[in-house]
């Protein structure tokens, strides 16, 4: 199998790297950029620091902050309308995975036109479109350095999951101070989040040298860091390592994809308006249960790698360690279930079907070291409610 293998033009990682998004801008003759947010970021004055770096590097900067959780093709219209009144010449994703998701689908639809549906996988899509410069706010998405965006259909309450170059950053600004003010709710989500990432790169089917390196890098970061981020937002090291993680996850699954948890989790989100980071971490326990079997090896590597399996354990004895170690922490940052999460039990049970079906549909369980049918999807629902 031959791996393809794509990444942001460049990146600027470290403390304070936000203040060198003006040079960023002058490198990539950016003169007319629109910074795309959401209202906690203007309300918190992030936004307006932005405006006024880009302001002193000499650009017409604008600003679009009606961003929403889990952008929808309905929440998308106004922004397209921002791009086009103030002719930008690049977009700037600025925020959590949503602000980005945004971003990268406002380049491409205000380049090349049509709806977000066009661009659904199987679809990849690497035409027009503007230049992409993605500034995350929390250490989970690793969108700053993935091809892909996923938008939301409200005519269908399905959960796109669209690819392509096209998506991709040409650069990202990974700086751990804007990360700061993540509450631990939102610390928890994201970091198990970004650790679902990493785990189903390095067993996924298109998983690739590449991607194995930064996979495992990331797992040892998050094994050591993510508890202590979460029992302590002021603690600047494992802030900066978890974001520095998030991203190296992101890149490792940009190019090796993702599986199971994915596939299953965009409906969730998609139904029952759970956020992306959350309803991963609601599925991985029971889905690593499920699937072990298919690459024993491979899930073994993952535990060593964590922290929570020695070097001289079996890949059995290895990879029933990393059961624990996934349940435990899922645990100790109280991830609640699909029903103590407070959703209706009949409704999920109704709804079902659907999701098994969406979640086969998007592509992402063929990746799975053991590849479910729609009944073994169904049945994995019902446990993990």
């Amino acid at each position: 199998m031959v791996a393809n293998i794509s990444f942001p033009r460049f990146l600027k990682l470290g403390p304070g790297a936000v203040e060198e998004l003006g040079s960023v801008l002058n490198d990539l003759k950016v003169e007319r950029p629109l910074l795309v947010t959401d209202a906690f970021m203007v309300g918190n004055g992030s936004a307006e620091r932005l405006m006024k770096i880009m302001e002193a590097a000499g650009k017409k900067a604008a600003l679009f902050s009606k961003t929403v959780p889990d952008p929808t093709t309905e929440s998308l219209s106004a922004g397209i309308d921002a791009v086009k009144a103030h002719a930008a010449d690049a977009i700037i994703g600025f925020g959590g995975g949503s602000p980005m998701d945004t971003a990268k689908a406002l380049a491409v639809l205000s380049e090349q036109g049509g709806v977000m549906r066009d661009f659904k996988a199987p679809r990849v899509y690497a035409g027009p479109a503007l230049p992409i410069i993605a500034i995350p706010t929390t250490a989970g998405s690793g969108s700053e350095a993935t091809q892909f965006t996923i938008i939301t259909d409200v005519a269908t309450d399905e959960k796109m999951l669209c690819p392509g170059l096209s998506f991709l950053p040409i650069a990202s600004i990974v700086d751990s101070e804007l990360t700061m003010s993540m509450p631990p709710r939102l610390t928890a989500d994201t970091g198990v989040d970004a650790l679902t990432h990493a785990i189903e790169a390095y067993v996924s089917a298109k998983a690739n040298p590449i991607s194995d390196g930064l996979a495992l890098a990331a797992m040892k970061t998050i094994g050591k860091y993510l508890l202590r981020a979460y029992r302590d937002g002021s603690d600047r090291e494992a802030r900066d390592a978890m974001l520095t993680a998030s991203t190296q996850a992101g890149m490792a699954f940009s190019n090796a994809s993702v599986c199971l948890v994915h596939g299953m989790s965009r409906p969730i989100g998609a139904h029952f308006h759970v956020a992306h980071g959350l309803s991963n971490a609601m599925l991985l326990p029971a889905v690593t249960r499920f699937s072990i079997s298919g690459a024993p090896g491979r899930y073994a590597d993952c535990a060593r790698q964590l922290g929570a399996a020695e070097r001289q354990d079996s890949d059995e004895a290895a990879a029933a360690k990393l059961i624990e170690f996934i349940d435990t922490l899922c645990a100790d940052v109280e991830v609640p279930t699909p029903s103590t999460y407070g959703i209706d039990a009949s409704r999920w049970e109704e709804l079902i079907p659907l999701m098994a079906q969406q979640a086969l549909a998007s592509g992402s369980p063929s990746n799975n070291p053991v590849v479910p049918t729609a009944e073994e999807i169904a049945e994995l629902y019902r446990k993990v409610f």
